[in-house]
């Protein structure tokens, strides 16, 4: 079985998030999503409008996503690749390049945003409002 993992805060569920999602399963047959706790988020200066138990309650109920974990801190991917045996790992490509380190332990894919969609986007919009 071919495990792929991939990283994110997943507020403000979006079609931006779900063609990631998607294409992210495409790439194997398990496909772990790691989001962001509250308190990690607040170390990385990031506030979410959901909590982290109703994003990942989100998350569980779309068919792409297999597995749900909790991300405290950007050091645990290394772990969380070994841990469940993860063959591939998948970042948007917005993060292109800042995670080759981990080529050493599985393959990684920078794959395409959406176009004209992003959480920043739908926050701005909401404040416009």
């Amino acid at each position: 079985m071919k495990k792929v993992i991939t990283y994110g805060t997943f507020d403000l569920l979006h079609v931006g998030h779900i063609n990631i999602l998607r294409r992210a399963k495409e790439l194997g047959d398990y496909l772990i999503v790691g989001i962001s706790t509250d308190e990690f988020n607040k170390i990385k200066r990031k506030e979410a409008h959901y909590s982290f138990e109703h994003r990942k309650f989100i998350l569980e109920a779309i068919r792409y996503v297999d597995k749900v974990i909790p991300e405290y801190a950007w050091e645990q991917k290394v772990t969380d690749i070994k841990t469940y045996g993860v063959d591939t790992f998948v970042m948007g490509d917005d993060w292109k390049g800042k995670f080759d380190d981990l080529k050493k332990h599985c393959d990684v894919i920078y794959l395409p945003r959406t176009e004209g969609i992003s959480t920043s986007l739908i926050k701005e919009n909401i404040k416009k409002q």
